[in-house]
């Protein structure tokens, strides 16, 4: 099989995934807020591709066999003089995340408040008769407005998985890095990136583009290349 020729394609698809996903925020400079319709369909393409991007990187990092860099020199403390403070005014970037969110098994459902019932009515006297009036001619109870939410942290995702996608080469040495700091923790209970089991954003029944991008990725990651035992 042609692994570099399938990440190729799989890049491809997923690069045009997330434009048309920045499409529907406006790109960069889109609304300040969005409905939680657009959120939630936002969300349903961008977790799946989240998980696909990811196991590019592990493949790619196999493949090249990338090293990890030397480790950065760690910072001096610089002194702040009195009366001055720190103020930053760069644009706050999110990194990718290298490792699958670990799955819950158990997960607590809301509990759904039972609607209130008609007044029990034992006899039809005039006090029952005036509160089973009252209670049919009582107004709808008025729906719950559904609010619009802020898209910065699903733009910032999307910045996230972008950067990532267009370059492989550096995720994959961030990669190899995370994987060395984790080996040197005894304790640690997983330490592979990919999680057990279904990956995040995974359906059964493929439904939409991302759904077959997500399922030739992770098998790319399992089964097309001898697992790393380093």
């Amino acid at each position: 099989m042609d692994i570099p020729k399938a990440i190729d394609l799989n890049k491809t698809l997923l690069a045009r995934i997330i434009a048309g996903l920045f499409t529907l925020l406006g790109g960069g400079a889109g609304p300040a807020r969005i409905s939680i319709e657009l959120h939630r369909r936002i969300v349903r393409v961008l977790r799946p591709a989240e998980s696909a991007v990811r196991r590019l990187i592990v493949v790619f990092a196999r493949i090249t066999g990338a090293k990890a860099p030397p480790p950065r020199p760690q910072a001096q403390s610089r002194s702040v003089p009195s009366g001055l403070a720190r103020t930053g005014t760069g644009k706050k970037r999110q990194s990718f995340p290298l490792f699958d969110p670990r799955q819950r098994f158990w997960r607590q459902r809301p509990t759904k408040k039972a609607p209130a019932a008609l007044p029990r009515i034992i006899s039809l006297t005039d006090e029952g008769l005036r509160r089973l009036r009252e209670s049919l001619n009582a107004p709808p109870v008025a729906e719950k407005k559904v609010q619009d939410i802020s898209p910065l942290n699903l733009l910032r995702r999307l910045e996230a998985v972008a950067g990532a996608l267009n370059d492989l080469p550096h995720q994959a040495r961030r990669l190899v890095r995370a994987l060395a700091r984790r080996q040197s923790v005894p304790k640690l209970k997983f330490r592979t990136p990919l999680r057990p089991g279904r990956p995040p954003g995974n359906r059964q029944k493929p439904r939409l583009e991302v759904d077959h991008v997500l399922r030739d990725c992770d098998w790319l990651a399992r089964n097309a290349l001898p697992p790393d035992t380093s």
